[in-house]
């Protein structure tokens, strides 16, 4: 494994839902590998309404050789009906070596680990290749097309929980 999540904290989101790097951060982040200010803000809302931090805060992805971080994921809320939806992005210095496969898998493991989900949710625009692939190599299949607030059209990629 080359990297390792870890949870932000409280203090973490409230500094990125401001648009600013946490202190601790800044200089250990490689560009674009934070969460942006809308998935801060959207996370701490949950957790403000009483849901479950584990559910609903955001990993960082931190490079195991020099605990940089290269990129972020995390579930987009609690689990409903045995589903949990994910979201992901890693540094565009990083694109192409792994990273975001490893943190979906391990998303994927954690999930699945907790018993409350079956099923893990990718929700991906057909133009984005790269994400694609990702949920390719670890064996998400394709479902409905939606339309999402904003207009675009996402495939719904779903992984099951092996037997």
């Amino acid at each position: 494994m080359t990297i390792i999540l870890q949870l932000l904290s409280l203090a973490d989101l409230r500094t990125l839902a401001a648009a600013r790097v946490p202190r601790h951060l800044t200089g250990h982040a490689a560009p674009g590998a934070l969460p942006p200010p809308f998935v801060a803000q959207r996370a701490l809302a949950l957790i403000e309404a009483g849901k479950s931090p584990a559910w609903c805060a955001t990993f960082v992805m931190l490079r195991v050789s020099d605990q940089m971080v290269v990129g972020a994921c995390g579930f987009k809320d609690e689990p409903q009906d045995g589903q949990v939806e994910i979201g992901y992005g890693v540094s565009s210095d990083w694109h192409g070596q792994g990273i975001a496969t490893e943190g979906v898998a391990e998303l994927a493991r954690i999930a699945f680990a907790s018993g409350a989900v079956e099923r893990v949710l990718a929700q991906i625009a057909k133009d984005n290749t790269a994400s694609l692939r990702v949920v390719g190599k670890l064996g998400f299949e394709p479902g409905a097309t939606v339309v999402d607030a904003e207009g675009d059209a996402l495939v719904q990629w779903v992984l099951r929980k092996s037997a």
